[in-house]
C-alpha cells in the first residue's frame, strides 16, 4: 500500500515492501539474500524496528522480555553484521548504518512497564558505540549513528497496551508528539552530513514532554 502511494505521489525511487519477521534470523538473511540478487547490496541500513511489551522487572513473563531482546538487540545486530558484510564485499567504503534508538537507552523512566524496554535500548546505545569503534579498526569510513528520539506518535503503544487502547491512544494526546516525519527528517540530516562528520547521536523530545 505505502509503495503505491509513493508511486502515485511521484515521489524519486522505488520502494519495494519485503515481509520479515525479524526475531526470526533464517527470514533476516533470507531478506539479505533477496537483496544482493535483485539489488546487488546495501549501501544504508537503518535499524527501525522495535517494540515494547509490558513486562515488569519483578513480574513480567520471559516471553514477552525475550521477544524484546530478540528485535531490539539480536535483529538489529544481525542486521547490522549482515549490511557491513554486504558493504564490505562490494568495497562499499561511505556506507552508513543507523540505529533508531530512543530516550529509554539513556534515561530510565519510573515506569515499569518499560524497564526492560529500557534495558534493550541501553544496549542500541553501547551496540552502536562499539560498531564506531569496530568500524575505526577495520579502517573503513563507514559511519555508525544513533537517533534517539521521545515520544513519535506511530502505533508502538497500541503494542505495549494492546490490551488497553484507550490509554495507548491517550499517550499521543497528551502533549504534541513528534511525528513520522520528524524521524525521516533527522536521518536525512544524519546521511547529509559531509564525509568527514560522524554524527553519534540525536537526543529529540517533543517540546512539551517532560521525562
Amino acid at each position: 500500500k505505502l509503495a503505491a502511494e509513493c508511486q502515485s505521489a511521484g515521489f524519486p525511487g522505488t520502494l519495494i515492501p519485503y515481509k520479515c519477521d525479524l526475531s526470526n534470523e533464517e527470514e533476516i538473511l533470507s531478506m539479505f539474500s533477496a537483496i544482493k540478487t535483485l539489488h546487488q547490496g546495501v549501501d544504508v541500513c537503518i535499524n527501525n524496528a522495535g517494540l515494547a511489551r509490558p513486562e515488569p522487572l519483578l513480574s513480567g513473563k520471559t516471553e514477552g522480555w525475550r521477544t524484546m531482546i530478540d528485535v531490539n538487540v539480536m535483529a538489529v545486530s544481525i542486521c547490522t553484521r549482515e549490511a557491513y558484510q554486504s558493504m564490505k564485499e562490494r568495497n562499499i567504503d561511505d556506507g552508513h548504518i543507523i540505529n533508531i534508538n530512543s530516550m529509554n537507552g539513556h534515561s530510565v523512566v519510573p515506569q515499569s512497564v518499560v524497564h526492560f524496554y529500557s534495558a534493550t535500548k541501553y544496549a542500541v546505545t553501547a551496540l552502536t558505540e562499539g560498531l564506531r569503534q569496530e568500524l575505526r579498526e577495520a579502517k573503513t569510513h563507514i559511519r555508525a549513528t544513533c537517533i534517539s528520539p521521545g515520544l513519535v506518535e506511530t502505533g508502538f503503544a497500541f503494542k505495549l497496551h494492546d490490551n488497553d487502547p484507550e490509554r495507548a491512544a491517550a499517550t499521543y494526546e497528551s502533549i504534541r508528539c513528534l511525528k513520522a516525519e520528524d524521524m525521516a527528517n533527522a536521518v536525512i540530516y544524519v546521511l547529509s552530513a559531509p564525509p568527514h562528520v560522524q554524527i553519534g547521536d540525536i537526543q529529540m523530545r517533543p517540546t512539551e514532554q517532560i521525562s
